[in-house]
């Protein structure tokens, strides 16, 4: 969720199709974890030039181990994450840390730029908007260069666009796919506007990969000033982004071209699609998609058993934060095991009821241990993750119901000391511009506040 859906399209979708994500359920990762093997070769490690052998794996991960303080969370998590996907642990990654929206449009513009055979987009927004527009004229711009661009928008994502907009794209012969459409008529087999496409994925020439939590838009252009803009002023949107190059790439271009099949877009022009790849970087990359079901819930998992599996700290960053009860305990476990667990959520939103509805669970996160902060002088829209000095991601997976059962969302997990370094960097730099909810003066807050969450919690599955 980026912008509050639309709510007629909601009641649209439930009293036509009698869906609604409150029906669905999620996995109950502990069984997963007790499935996983307690002892297990090698995690199966992915190089540029093909499959590692098992004894290069052990020796890359125990090197990796030797880096950081003890933790289980390199070897528990692996056998987890491996036994509920395919998705390879790759070697020789550059993994950029863009830690707002003019750095991610400043990278996606240069990568786009450079591009020569093909420029593959997909987003949940992209807005009429001068960020839009300037997008929309630097893919038009390649296409005539002769690079393929394609495009994948979400339907609801990007209501408020006229159609010319999406037309000059097309009549510029960019390929548009738009994920389930909200025109019945057009819908390409179930109608299902409760499944939304909350991916942000850049892919330039099978090379460079840019993901994370930003849309193209205008919201996220304005410089993060560490101050009040002033009355009626709009607040700069703090979000983070990672741009990698390498063999994980690879695993990018699987999520958008399959989605692109799913949804039937048209036939590809033949491209370059998968290049022969190099190393770039130190980093192992993960990555993580997933779609609507119960068994295929991958970044909810994911969450869950890095959480459970955490020895020392979790540096965590979420924009919607209404989580299941799974996450939940996980967080109070941990704290109470004495891991440093500390959340910065927004202090404000583009949605009241989700404030509302996420400040519910203070209480009991608080009387564990957790350290809850609201940040500031901007809208938070990020959803990051450090744990243990070693583990990181950056996504689009928002801690609410909507992203963790109905939406199609991507996670980039990343295992190294110095990106884990970055980001601990950039979540002290929210710290400060954040305020620390303490218990004792949380406990004490007006009854009026107290009904509120509870009302607002009524609703946590629709938000």
């Amino acid at each position: 969720m980026t912008f509050i859906r639309p709510l007629f399209l909601f009641l649209l979708s439930v009293s036509i199709l009698g869906i609604s994500s409150g029906c669905a359920a999620l996995p109950n990762v502990t069984e997963k974890i007790d499935a996983a093997p307690t002892t297990q070769e090698p995690s199966q490690i992915v190089s540029a030039k093909g499959l590692l052998s098992p004894k290069q794996s052990k020796a890359i991960m125990e090197r990796l181990k030797q880096s950081v303080a003890p933790t289980d969370i390199l070897e528990r998590h692996t056998a987890v994450v491996e036994s509920v996907t395919e998705s390879p642990l790759t070697k020789g990654n550059k993994v950029t840390l863009l830690a707002n929206g003019q750095a991610a449009y400043a990278a996606m513009f240069k990568a786009m730029q450079s591009a020569r055979d093909h420029i593959n987009l997909e987003t949940y927004i992209i807005d009429d908007d001068d960020v839009g527009r300037k997008f929309s004229d630097l893919m038009l711009k390649k296409q005539a260069e002769g690079v393929q661009v394609n495009l994948i928008y979400d339907s609801v994502g990007s209501f408020n666009n006229p159609a010319s907009f999406f037309q000059r794209l097309t009549n510029g012969g960019i390929q548009v796919v738009e994920f389930n459409p909200i025109n019945p008529l057009k819908a390409h087999g179930n109608w299902l506007l409760t499944h939304p496409d909350h991916r942000k994925i850049l892919i330039v020439d099978g090379k460079i990969a840019i993901t994370g939590g930003i849309n193209i838009s205008s919201v996220y252009s304005s410089k993060l000033s560490g101050r009040h803009e002033g009355k009626g002023k709009p607040l700069p949107w703090r979000d983070t982004d990672v741009q990698i190059e390498g063999p994980a790439v690879a695993e990018f271009q699987k999520l958008f071209l399959d989605t692109w099949s799913k949804q039937n877009g048209p036939k590809l022009s033949g491209r370059n699609y998968y290049p022969r790849m190099k190393e770039n970087g130190n980093a192992l990359v993960r990555v993580i998609g997933s779609t609507p079901g119960s068994d295929n819930r991958i970044t909810f998992i994911v969450y869950v058993a890095a959480i459970t599996f955490a020895e020392h700290s979790i540096h965590l960053t979420n924009a919607y934060f209404i989580p299941d009860d799974q996450i939940l305990k996980a967080f109070t476990d941990a704290a109470r095991r004495g891991v440093d667990v500390k959340i910065i959520l927004p202090g404000t939103t583009d949605s009241a009821m989700a404030l509302y509805a996420a400040r519910y669970n203070y209480s009991g996160l608080l009387e564990s241990g957790v350290k809850i902060y609201e940040r500031h002088n901007a809208l938070l829209h990020a959803k990051t993750a450090v744990i243990d000095d070693v583990w990181s991601t950056v996504g689009s997976t928002n801690m609410d119901y909507w992203s963790l059962l109905s939406d199609d969302e991507v996670n980039a997990v990343v295992l190294s000391r110095e990106f884990a370094a970055e980001m601990k960097k950039t979540f002290a730099k929210d710290i400060v511009e954040s305020h620390q909810i303490k218990w004792e003066e949380w406990k004490e807050r007006p009854l009026f506040s107290k009904m509120r969450e509870w009302f607002a919690h009524l609703f946590v599955h629709w938000l």
